[in-house]
């Protein structure tokens, strides 16, 4: 990919300190990616490859995705939890017939690996990270498929996301496969295409990674871009909107990586308990930021703070948003009401209720 042109910096100890910030205008490649499309460099994620004719059925027992009914050229979503059911891992997948590919945060990929290389036993799966040997890369918008054609796909259905249960649901109401499917295609040189709700990822060798940006033709944008369409769709990031304790409720991931009528699996006790009381100790909401005094937004773990001073949650990611200006994720007990002044530093908040 092209050097950017980087007028602005990235927090040196951000995951994303080595991408590029933008390419000289953020705004207009925000603009660029709603409109049409545009490609990200996100080849800082960690990649995991997992071969062996049992590596379904094990990351099935491990994780919080229903996996055995998975079927190869598929993508879906997983958490791997603590035993007290608080997040640890959150992983992308796709699995091709024969290697289970997993993307996770920037960072990540070798405690993903201990971990699984820990509970592996006799099972015949054998997971490698190849994170230096693979890149992930992102075609963002609505325009997102046309530019695959040029590398030789020419159809990709979109996704399938089952909706959450609600909370005293039947056991023959949940169907027993992934509860989301992202569907995937092999690329011709290796690696595969995999396409999410306004994104197609792409799994490509990391020396091809300049051919394959020149073969789609498409404008580049910064990870500023990428982060500011994220947040204004309220999706959640491991390690951006959570800490040692976030349940998987509290930042809306049972629909995409929750299976809730499965098998025991390691926090699955929790995840349960919480689901059918209804009500998770904290929630996920976007923030709209005013009388910010800088263009710096303010920095993740920043306090959120009630009328009466206290602490109510924390920031995860805060942006500047071509439309809606100033905003962040941000993690707030339940019980702040919609319409409460809140104040992030210097900063006026308030709770955008969607």
């Amino acid at each position: 990919m092209t050097t950017p042109v980087l007028l602005g910096a990235i927090d040196p100890e951000s995951r994303d300190a080595d991408l590029p910030a933008h390419y000289g205008d953020p705004m207009r490649e925000q603009r660029t990616a709603e409109a049409a499309a545009v490609l990200v460099d996100r080849s800082n994620r960690g990649i995991v490859a997992i071969t062996g004719p049992e590596r379904l059925t094990w990351l099935h027992n491990l994780t919080t995705q229903h996996l055995l009914a998975l079927a190869p050229g598929e993508g879906t979503e997983l958490a791997v939890l603590s035993p007290h059911g608080h997040l640890e891992h959150h992983a992308a997948l796709v699995d091709d017939g024969t290697t289970t590919w997993l993307d996770v945060e920037p960072g990540t990929a070798g405690d993903l690996l201990d971990f699984l290389l820990k509970m592996r036993f006799m099972t015949r799966a054998d997971p490698v990270d190849v994170t230096a040997d693979w890149a992930l890369l992102s075609l963002v918008g609505p325009g997102a498929g046309e530019p695959l054609a040029r590398l030789g796909v020419t159809e990709l259905p979109p996704p399938r996301v089952d909706p959450v249960p609600g909370a005293k649901f039947s056991s023959a109401s949940v169907a027993a496969r992934p509860t989301t499917v992202y569907p995937t295609v092999p690329l011709p040189d290796g690696g595969w295409a995999r396409r999410h709700e306004g994104r197609i990822d792409l799994l490509v060798r990391r020396a091809a990674v300049p051919d394959v940006a020149a073969a789609l033709g498409v404008p580049l944008a910064g990870i500023w871009a990428y982060e500011a369409l994220r947040v204004a769709a309220r999706q959640p990031r491991m390690g951006f909107e959570t800490d040692h304790r976030t349940l998987p409720a509290e930042i809306d991931l049972l629909a995409p990586a929750v299976h809730l009528d499965k098998g025991c699996y390691r926090g699955q006790e929790t995840v349960a308990r919480v689901h059918h009381l209804g009500r998770p100790p904290r929630r996920l909401v976007l923030l709209h930021l005013d009388g910010v005094a800088t263009d710096q937004p303010p920095a993740p773990g920043t306090p959120v703070t009630g009328p009466d001073g206290r602490t109510v949650g924390f920031v995860g990611t805060a942006v500047r948003h071509h439309e809606l200006g100033m905003v962040a994720l941000a993690v707030v007990k339940r019980g702040v009401a919609d319409d409460a002044r809140l104040m992030v530093g210097e900063s006026a908040a308030s709770i955008d209720p969607g």
